[in-house]
């Protein structure tokens, strides 16, 4: 029970940074074309919080840099943004990110193909030869509010 109060301080905590940085996507859609806009209007979302185990968070960052950003783009998602926490313990091990997709069957499909994708396997493999880079994952489907400016 302790443990378990302890981590949900410490996802409020961080659960504050998260709202403000998401928040900061706004600035990303404020240009966009009414087509654009159109476009954007029925989009799903996704947010990752990826727990490295201890000294692996830099390798986590080569990875999706070097390879997972592309594959998921190649694979129909869209990257709108990755953070760390500035702050706290979780600044040494969590990597926050989050993905649109047209819809939910268009995240499913997505991913079904980025998990087969031989390029992604070979990256992968490559990546953990010294252990995983992965401990946990929280995935958590976003649906935006009709008065959010990223729809």
């Amino acid at each position: 029970m302790i443990d378990t109060a302890f981590r949900f301080v410490r996802f409020r905590r961080f659960a504050l940074p998260l709202a403000l940085l998401a928040g900061a996507l706004v600035a990303v859609t404020l240009g966009q074309s009414p087509a654009a806009e159109e476009e954007n209007s029925m989009r799903f979302f996704e947010m990752r919080t990826y727990i490295a185990p201890e000294g692996k968070l830099e390798a986590l960052h080569a990875r999706f840099r070097d390879h997972t950003t592309a594959l998921f783009e190649k694979h129909g998602m869209t990257n709108l943004g990755y953070w760390v926490p500035a702050e706290g313990p979780e600044a040494a091990n969590t990597l926050v990110y989050i993905l649109a997709y047209p819809s939910r069957e268009a995240r499913e499909a997505s991913w079904q193909a980025f998990i087969a994708d031989p390029e992604w396997t070979k990256a992968k493999e490559a990546s953990e030869v010294n252990g995983p880079l992965v401990e946990k994952v929280i995935a958590q489907f976003l649906s935006p509010t009709d008065y959010s400016a990223i729809q």
